[in-house]
């Protein structure tokens, strides 16, 4: 099981850029709208893209996706653990909990 990370945490990581975030829902929806900084990983694209757009193992990685209910940052966070990536927690939440705290966003 990852572990978890709360918004107040993840807001914290991200505003001393102390952690990659990481966009399961990918695709279009990545186009409308990510977390700052957010690169777009299915679970699908894991393990033909993991190396080149997260070279280091060791580097805080957060997964999220839509909403508890969206299974792709969990499965992207296993995933990741599971090729050796050693500092990955989901936000399970999502970026729907993110937009409704008014916490900013991007777009691509």
């Amino acid at each position: 099981m990852t572990a978890l990370i709360t918004r107040d945490e993840l807001k914290a990581a991200l505003d001393a850029g102390a952690v990659t975030v990481v966009d399961a829902l990918g695709g279009e929806y990545h186009a409308k709208q990510h977390l700052p900084g957010a690169v777009p990983l299915t679970p699908a694209d894991v393990d033909a893209q993991a190396s080149a757009l997260l070279p280091d193992r060791g580097a805080a990685i957060v997964t999220y996706c839509s909403n508890e209910a969206c299974p792709n940052s969990g499965q992207v966070a296993d995933r990741l653990t599971a090729l050796g990536y050693t500092d990955v927690r989901k936000y399970k939440e999502g970026i729907q909990d993110w937009v409704e705290a008014g916490l900013p966003t991007e777009p691509a």
